[in-house]
């Protein structure tokens, strides 16, 4: 869609390669900072849910690796259900929530 974006809407040609990676760079510290601070917050009594954080980052950092370095940022669904480390995030992001939950 990149040379007809113009035709799609107007704004689009005042969106910039450089003014959206600021944007995606500020949306992706505001989710990883709301995501750590909801970890801690939301229940003091388990600090277990602060080692979910790591797989968050990770994942968020894989996938700004795919979008910028591999190109494959056309199709979000696509990235995710075959890239295999990015997967692989994910489920152990949703493994340690259900041990910091259950069994702490």
């Amino acid at each position: 869609m990149a040379e007809k974006a113009e035709s799609v809407r107007p704004i689009y040609k005042a969106y910039t390669p450089g003014l959206l990676d600021e944007m995606l760079r500020l949306v992706m510290t505001g989710s990883v900072l709301s995501y750590a601070l909801y970890t801690f917050e939301a229940n003091p009594a388990r600090p277990a849910m602060l080692l979910t954080i790591p797989f968050v980052l990770y994942g968020i950092m894989r996938y700004l690796y795919l979008i910028h370095v591999e190109g494959k940022g056309s199709a979000p669904d696509e990235v995710l259900l075959e890239d295999a480390p990015l997967l692989g995030a994910i489920l152990l992001w949703g493994l340690s929530v259900l041990v910091a939950l259950y069994l702490s």
